[in-house]
Order: structure tokens, then sequence, then C-alpha cells
């Protein structure tokens, strides 16, 4: 399969400024064809970019961001403070100096604490759900004078990693599983960096078999190139138009690709195994398409259902801490662990080895005593949990003060805590990517950079993760 990124007109031309496509499911079969509006691009001007020279690390081929809309408690899971409110239950353990864990509470997770780092020093920019989750997924202010433009940081790694696309890469290279709402998608980027957005089932892609026979849609398929090509070929109805071949082409390379439905599909013992849930089912897919090795490159999974401002260690409760990790622990714990176990797409190393794996949420909850509802308000200072890629693991970066409520220590020299803009340096580099490119295809023409300031120095990858 050739690249997916499209041709560039000659500089000087008026930069696009179309509509985003990012939202707009991925593939519809109908009577009359196919529907694939994640290969539907529209041009933007050619670019010249800039960067600050600096040496992206390069230690890890593919991401997968757990992200946690609605923000988890940090105090009872990631940066654990015991004192009366903490459940008997939540069976508090030492694991090694300076890491108390909740091991009844998350017993999977705990088991792979040697190979997570956790970063106890994260301080979020916005305290309103939608701006947050926004913010952590674009890494800058939604509301800034580039927000509306800015693309998913899967987006960016999507178009990065274009080049190194293979003829049997037929998966877009950014997917989103268990998708909540709020999810950021290519902003002004060609919509052939959109993510890619699946709610996985036990049956992958139905969608992937024409209800009335392959006979019948080969038939189709052929008359249709026969009635519009010259249309589609850009005359008389312009570049969209023409884009549109892009869109039909590639979505039939998934319709003959039948082997890929295999990596969307699971039995009920894995889906078991990995919880029983949306979410598990959705790192078991993520597993599954990082190990078939068919293009999928930058994989979010989610699960929401963190905002806890009443009930938060309520059982009876519809939602609380126990059901959600009921579903992130054992979800989380066998995707390590499977990971660990794969081969990798190198000589000698592992999947675990090749996967970067983030999990954060937008950003903390209140310290201290529970609420008067029995909850935990939102709150700035929060944690993240990093692993696989190259990271040292059995590594706890940053610290808070004895309640939680102040960093004390970033774990950074020169900061005095870490922000989302940060979080996404660290992936870039990771993923081989300079964090300081300044891109000048936008359609504000005043430049866009991969993360505001951290050409300047502002924002920079978190480097002791790595060791």
């Amino acid at each position: 399969m050739k690249s997916l990124l499209p041709t560039f007109p000659t500089p000087g031309t008026t930069p696009y400024n179309g509509p985003e496509l990012s939202r707009r499911g991925f593939l519809q079969v109908g009577a009359g064809g196919l529907v694939a509006s994640w290969f539907l691009s529209s041009p933007v001007s050619a670019w010249a970019a800039t960067t600050a020279q600096v040496a992206p690390r390069g230690a890890a081929r593919n991401v997968i961001f757990v992200f946690l809309p609605g923000a988890p408690s940090q105090i009872d899971t990631w940066d654990l403070k015991e004192g009366a409110w903490t459940p008997a239950d939540f069976a508090p353990t030492s694991f090694g100096a300076g890491l108390r864990f909740p091991a009844g509470l998350l017993p999977g997770i705990s088991e792979h604490l040697g190979d997570i780092a956790i970063l106890r020093s994260v301080r979020a920019s916005a305290l309103v759900h939608g701006l947050g989750q926004t913010w952590l997924q674009i890494s800058r202010n939604p509301t800034g004078a580039t927000g509306s433009e800015a693309p998913n940081m899967g987006s960016i790694a999507a178009l990065e990693l274009d080049p190194q696309r293979g003829s049997t890469d037929v998966l877009p290279s950014f997917l989103s599983l268990n998708t909540q709402a709020g999810l950021s998608g290519a902003g002004y980027f060609p919509s052939t960096f959109s993510p890619f957005v699946v709610q996985p089932t036990s049956a992958g892609l139905p969608s992937l078999t024409h209800p009335d026979g392959t006979t019948r849609f080969s038939t189709r398929w052929n008359d249709l190139q026969q009635l519009d090509v010259a249309l589609r070929s850009g005359q008389p109805l312009g570049k969209d138009a023409s884009d549109a071949v892009i869109f039909y082409d590639q979505a039939k390379v998934l319709m003959d690709s039948p082997d890929v439905n295999k990596l969307f599909s699971y039995s009920s013992g894995d889906s078991t195994r990995y919880g029983n849930s949306a979410f598990g089912n959705g790192c078991l897919v993520a597993k599954q398409l990082l190990a078939g090795g068919r293009g999928a490159r930058f994989i979010m999974v989610s699960v929401g259902g963190w905002d806890m401002h009443s009930s938060i260690y309520d059982k009876t409760a519809g939602t609380n801490l126990y059901t959600q990790a009921a579903q992130l622990d054992p979800a989380l714990g066998n995707l390590i662990a499977d990971l660990k176990a794969t081969p990798g797409k190198a000589a000698g190393k592992t999947l675990f080895d090749e996967t970067l794996v983030v999990v954060a949420g937008e950003f903390g909850r209140t310290v201290g005593a529970l609420n008067n509802q029995k909850g935990r308000d939102h709150f700035a200072v929060n944690s993240a949990l990093f692993a696989g890629g190259g990271v040292k693991g059995g590594q706890v970066i940053g610290a808070t003060d004895a309640a939680g409520a102040t960093i004390t220590d970033s774990g950074v020299s020169g900061r005095t805590e870490l922000r989302a803009e940060d979080i996404a340096c660290t992936v870039y580099s990771a993923l081989g990517i300079d964090w300081t490119t300044e891109r000048h295809d936008d359609p504000l023409g005043r430049g866009f950079e991969y993360v505001p300031y951290a050409k300047d120095g502002v924002y920079a990858p978190i480097d002791r993760l790595f060791g």
C-alpha cells in the first residue's frame, strides 16, 4: 500500500480550511457502494518545517494511549495517600522505596509495577472536563488561537510515520477504540490522518463484508469505475472529487483484505481474561492490531466514568472506584503481560519493548477527606503512568506532599511541575518525532507548532522515564 500522505500543491497556494471529518464513521457498506470518510482528504499547501535541532529518542515503534476521561483519583491509585478515608480492602502495600500502592484495588496492575514508571508531578492547565480532555490530546489550550485547528497527537504521529508505511499496511496508522465523547480529530491536517474509530465486538468489523456478496460487490465496483472515473479524477468537479478516489480505493483495500477482520475479533475466553468489558476488549484488540503488523501504530483506548463527585467508595452506587478498577485492572495488567509475551518487529524485541503505553486522565481529584457527598471534586495535581517503549519500570518520578495537595518535586531538573505538553513531547520523542517541529501550512498562516513553546525549551520530553 502506498503512502497515505496526499500530494501537496506548489508553494504559495491557498492552505486548506475545509471541514473536519474525524468524527464520522470509517466504513459503511450500503446497496450502492461504500463510504469511508477516513480516507477522504483535501489538500494543504506545501510546507517547510523548522525545528530546534533536537535528538528524538526513537525508542518506540508504537503507542497505546490509555485515556481515562472523567479524571481518576490519583490519591486512591497512582499517588496513594492513606488516611481515615482509605477503605481497608484497598490493602495498601509497599513495593520498594517510595511506592505504596492499593494492591487490593488494583491487584493485576500491582503485579507489573516493575514494568511501570509512575509520574506524580503533573499539573493540569484546565479543570473543566471538555477543555482538559482536549488539551491532553492536542497539547495546547483549545481556546487559543491554534486550538480549533490543532490535530490530535495521534494524527501528528500518523502523518510523521506515514513515510514508513509499506505495501502490507492496509490499516490506518491512528485508531481510537472504545471511544468516549470528546475525541479530537485531525484538526487542519488532511482527514487521511483522522482516527479510525472502532467499537470492538467479538465479530470484528462486519461492514468489511458486502451484504450482497463478493460477486455483486465486484460488479458494482467495476460499474462505478466505468461510470464516473472521469468525474472523480478531478474534472470537472475539482480536487475534492479527486480526493474521493483515495477514499474509495483505500476502503476497497480493506474489503480485499479478509485477514484484517481477525485482528478486530476475539474469543469469549480472551475477553473474560481482559475483564469482559468494552475497555478490556479495546485493550485486547489494540494488542492484536499491533501484533498483526498491518499499519496500526498509534492506538487510543478509552474508559470513562471517573468523575466521582459522590459515592466514590460506595459499592452499591452504579459507578464507583471499584467498578472502574474492575475494568481498568485486568485490562491493563493483561495488556502489559501479553505485550511482553508477543514478539516484536525487530529481532530479539518484544511488542512491549517496541510499544510505549501511556495512561492519563485530564486532571486529578481533591485530596484528603471526602466531600459532603462522599466523593472527590476536580483538582489540578495528578499522575500518569508509562510503560514499555524503552521506559525504565519500577520507578516513581516526582512527589507530592503528605496530603497530595502540592507538588514538592517535579522529578525533572529546573522544573517545578510537568504538564500535558511534556507528556506529548515524550510521546513524540519516543516515536522518533521532533517535538519542536513548527509547520507552515496552517490555515491561519502563523506557523503551527506540534507542542507550543517546545522549541523554546519550555516543554520537553521526560527523559528520566527512560533511565
